[in-house]
């Protein structure tokens, strides 16, 4: 999936220090998070682009040593940076603190999630043409967090759609569309049912496109969009939705080309990025050495692409593509034996071999 730009219609503006390199905060997570964010960074190391990391706890493991889940420090470090690279972090279900991926999203107002979902050869898949961009609007929606206990046995919860919001969500996916070749950006939504929410979120998407001949729109009730994705996922493109249907459906397209193993993940504002892996924190697995870092270095290639490296992103993707389709060196998520390290040490090779 070769594009000319992978963030769309921002990019990083920072400044470099003495020696060239670029100041980014590094969150290496809960779980498998350090094991795979470890591989990212060797493979970015590899591929030439110079980095300073401030490394910062957060989540689980900044409660344990901090007390804290969004330490100050982790937030004067991103303020400072503008950019960060992030391992999963740990949420816990119905009780606990609030997601601090969202909290982080909602504070630096990355209002923009970009997921690529990609075909690999060499990846047992069911299918093997599937190149989408999953475009979330990350700011509000029911991820806003506004609930409360009506009566005991009653709670309400509130969807908040606005236009702002919308418009600069389905701006953005246009915008993207056009950089980097794509044919058509499709709205996802329940307009039938929530009239007025998903109804605000469409109107929104339609005045944008009107200002997008070049790029075709369509659209589709999200329990159509989904049945059709698992039958024929060819038909779409560049997918526009809302935060809560986002992160279901790229979680559905994850799984149409092997797993939450293969997907990277961004999330762009206008000032600033944090680039992280789909998955979670697998704490099955975590400390055994074996989890699947691809997602991460994908996620550390957007990264480097950001920063305006773009061939160097570009010798990431293709090195993976390589290791993938030799189908010698996998982790067990793919069938195969191989450890997170050494997964990450073939992709080097690659890009060594190529250069």
């Amino acid at each position: 999936m070769k594009q000319k730009s992978g963030c769309g219609s921002v990019t990083w503006n920072g400044k470099r220090n003495g020696s060239g390199a670029a100041p980014a905060t590094l969150i290496p997570g809960d779980g498998v998070g350090p094991e795979v964010i470890g591989a990212a960074i060797k493979v970015i190391a590899a591929c030439g682009v110079k980095i300073d990391w401030d490394e910062q706890v957060a989540g689980a493991a900044a409660v344990k040593r901090v007390g804290s889940p969004a330490p100050p420090a982790l937030i004067a470090s991103l303020k400072r940076t503008r950019i960060a690279l992030k391992g999963p972090l740990e949420t816990r279900v119905g009780e606990g603190y609030r997601s601090i991926n969202v909290y982080l999203r909602k504070t630096f107002d990355l209002f923009a999630n970009l997921r690529p979902t990609r075909s690999f050869p060499g990846v047992n898949a069911r299918f093997s043409n599937v190149d989408l961009i999953v475009v979330r609007e990350n700011t509000e929606d029911l991820y806003a967090g506004i609930e409360h206990q009506v009566t005991p046995g009653v709670v309400e919860s509130v969807k908040v759609i606005t236009a702002r919001a919308s418009t600069r969500i389905a701006r953005f996916a246009f915008e993207f569309a056009r950089r980097n070749g794509r044919r058509s950006v499709t709205a996802i939504h329940k307009a039938n049912i929530m009239k007025l929410s998903d109804g605000l979120f469409l109107k929104c998407a339609r005045r944008v496109a009107a200002e997008y001949k070049d790029i075709q729109y369509n659209e589709r009730i999200v329990d159509a969009a989904c049945m059709r994705l698992v039958t024929e996922p060819s038909e779409f493109d560049v997918l526009l939705l809302e935060n809560l249907y986002g992160d279901i459906v790229s979680d559905l397209c994850a799984g149409l080309v092997g797993g939450l193993g293969m997907v990277p993940g961004a999330n762009y504002g206008d000032r600033g990025a944090i680039f992280e892996a789909v998955h979670g924190t697998a704490p099955d697995i975590a400390g055994k050495g074996v989890a699947n870092p691809i997602a991460a270095i994908l996620s550390g290639a957007l990264m480097v692409e950001y920063l305006g490296h773009h061939e160097a992103a570009e010798r990431i993707r293709t090195a993976v593509a390589q290791v993938l389709k030799a189908r010698r060196v996998r982790t067990p998520d793919l069938g195969g034996k191989a450890r997170t390290d050494e997964v990450a040490e073939a992709i080097i090779r690659a890009m060594e071999r190529a250069a």
